[in-house]
């Protein structure tokens, strides 16, 4: 059975309308999946009003009522948004909907409502505008999910990176590595590669500092004393993980096959081999969320500047919305006849 995608609107303001109701469009969305928005009608029929389409929505409380054919959008509206919402501005009403929208998502997921959660981008600045703060999707799933251990993991054509630590400082990141935190991220790497059909995966560690410390000519032994003791440790109980690696040659070598899967120590050091491969098809998926919630989205942000303009691209959406399908447990929805 296609799995129920639950799609967030994200930030109304941005290009998450846009790229929602083009990848709709597409009869691909609904062969991998059952997607449902998640959002504001009225930005919805405003945005197809502006792309000039003929869509036909279907307004519905309960994933269960939804029609979930190619030519009609099933939306779960929770009217937030005020209909002369301005594009491309920061707004606190535009960043508590984003919120909002997170929100019951999460909880449609936890009551097995829907198999997966695929987010369009939201606004930081937005969010903590109306008196979220958060830094990002990833830490408010963490919250409402009650997960302590999490990460963030990327997915480009021939690349997947999963991450340390994420939106912090460069400096702050490298006091919060230590070898617990390495040797959990090492094992959401193989759990969740396993649970897609990997055998045996292959996991690279990338050091922290250039050449990955080069045997203590760079750095103050960082590589020795937060991310060894967690490979050797890994390893001893089968997993299949080496390194640490300089990055300046690992991404190369995982994009040619060598490895499956990079751990990075930080953001950047993990998204900008991702999005140099391809920002159109890139993939953020959220790793270990409490209860098995699955949660996928855009590699991507708001893109302010475009929105309105048809001018957005929503390649990458389509991809998150294919990797919530193939990630997403095959359960039934509470109270659904099974068709087997």
């Amino acid at each position: 059975m296609r799995p129920i995608i639950g799609i967030t609107m994200g930030d109304a303001a941005g290009v998450g309308p846009e790229i929602i109701l083009k990848a709709l469009q597409t009869p691909t969305a609904f062969e991998l999946a059952r997607p449902v928005v998640i959002g504001d009608l009225k930005i919805l029929q405003r945005e197809a009003k502006q792309l000039n389409l003929a869509v036909t929505f279907n307004a519905i409380e309960d994933p269960k009522e939804g029609t979930y054919e190619l030519g009609t959008v099933d939306c779960i509206d929770l009217d937030l948004i005020p209909i002369d919402l301005p594009y491309g501005a920061v707004s606190k009403e535009a960043g508590h909907g984003a919120y909002c929208f997170i929100e019951k998502a999460v909880h449609l997921a936890l009551d097995h409502k829907i198999d997966a959660i695929c987010t369009a981008p939201l606004n930081k600045e937005a969010l903590h505008k109306a008196g979220h703060m958060y830094p990002g999707h990833t830490e408010i799933l963490a919250t409402l999910t009650e997960t302590e251990d999490y990460s963030m993991m990327l997915s480009a054509p021939n690349l997947k990176v999963i991450h340390l630590t994420t939106h912090v400082g460069l400096i702050e990141a490298i006091h919060r590595i230590n070898p617990e935190r390495t040797y959990k991220v090492i094992n959401l790497a193989h759990e969740t590669l396993t649970r897609a059909g990997y055998q045996k995966p292959k996991i690279a560690v990338c050091g922290i500092n250039p050449h990955a410390g080069e045997n203590g000519l760079f750095g103050n032994g960082e590589e020795e004393e937060k991310l060894v003791p967690a490979i050797e440790k890994a390893k001893a109980e089968g997993i299949e993980v080496t390194g640490p690696y300089p990055a300046d040659t690992l991404f190369f070598r995982a994009a040619r096959g060598d490895f499956d899967v990079v751990v990075a120590c930080y953001h950047d050091q993990g998204h900008g081999p991702i999005k140099v491969l391809g920002i159109e098809a890139g993939v953020n998926i959220t790793v270990g969320l409490k209860d098995g919630v699955i949660r996928t989205s855009v590699d991507h942000g708001t893109a302010f500047d475009i929105a309105g303009k048809n001018l957005a691209d929503e390649r990458s959406l389509l991809e998150a919305l294919s990797m919530a399908a193939d990630l997403a447990p095959r359960r039934l929805v509470k109270g659904e006849k099974s068709d087997v």
